[in-house]
């Protein structure tokens, strides 16, 4: 008991900047006494004392502003932040590492019985206000944004955002954003931002082409070569692009310097936090 008690106070300090003490942790962090609360609730629903359970959730949710009906399995390290109208249903499912902010709900969206509530798997992160509704799977270090209403199931790694949540940003093949990176420093672009199902229908479409360009550069390739091999002399110097817009090239150079510039300051202040 007091290793998992050691753990979640643990896990706070790896979460939240804001603790500074294992007793300020312990005493005043109303996240972590909801979830221990839930432990012995849990144990009592399951050894059919459910009045009891129900009661002393009921009187958690009073103390902590959280309910945790007590039928709901909660892995470890489970993480609370501020946790004030935090919601989780009798069938939900939560992984180990999971982190959810104020305001959340694993709610159902029938009546009937059996499962009825969220799966969130190892590592997700739900934002402050969002509602995760119907016996949906989150997938593994998946992120839901803040006040995103989420009824469908989410791909592992994902970030979604929205009423109803539409993933914002999936894994990405690294091999095809550097791809994309180099071909858009070839045309004078920079191609931050560029990722596979990217909100921006403006960046998404530019990453399209730069994919369009790439096979046309593959295809005329291949060409050339066909000819050369039949005795032509094609393709020998391929002529360089040139823009005339210097000041569009300058502006485009300074905002990427910026981004760089501003990504470092972040890092630091991160790493001092």
């Amino acid at each position: 008991m007091f290793k998992r008690l050691r753990e979640d106070i643990n896990s706070v300090y790896a979460r939240d900047p804001a603790a500074r003490n294992w007793f300020e942790v312990l005493t005043t962090y109303p996240g972590l006494h909801a979830i221990w609360w839930h432990r012995l609730n849990h144990r009592l629903w399951t050894w059919r004392c459910y009045w009891l359970a129900r009661f002393l959730s009921t009187l958690a949710r009073w103390f902590t502003g959280i309910e945790i009906h007590p039928g709901a399995k909660i892995g470890r390290r489970f993480f609370i932040d501020h946790g004030m109208g935090v919601v989780i249903g009798e069938t939900a499912e939560i992984g180990d590492d999971v982190t959810i902010y104020h305001g959340v709900t694993l709610g159902g969206t029938s009546w009937s019985q059996g499962k009825r509530h969220p799966t969130l798997r190892d590592g997700v992160v739900i934002g402050a206000g969002a509602k995760v509704l119907g016996p949906v799977d989150v997938g593994k270090s998946a992120r839901i944004g803040s006040n995103a209403v989420v009824v469908r199931d989410v791909p592992t790694e994902a970030t979604v955002v929205g009423i109803p949540a539409r993933v914002a940003r999936s894994p990405e093949n690294a091999e095809e954003s550097k791809r994309r990176e180099a071909m858009a420093k070839q045309y004078g672009f920079d191609a931050y931002a560029i990722s596979a199902d990217n909100p921006d229908p403006v960046a998404t479409a530019i990453g399209r082409m730069l994919d369009h360009v790439h096979i046309l550069d593959k295809k005329v390739s291949d060409l050339c070569c066909a000819v050369n091999q039949l005795g032509g002399n094609v393709c020998e110097e391929l002529p360089e692009v040139e823009l005339d817009d210097m000041d569009f090239l300058s502006a485009e150079q300074d905002a990427v310097e910026r981004r760089q510039q501003e990504a470092t300051a972040k890092d630091k202040t991160n790493s001092t936090e």
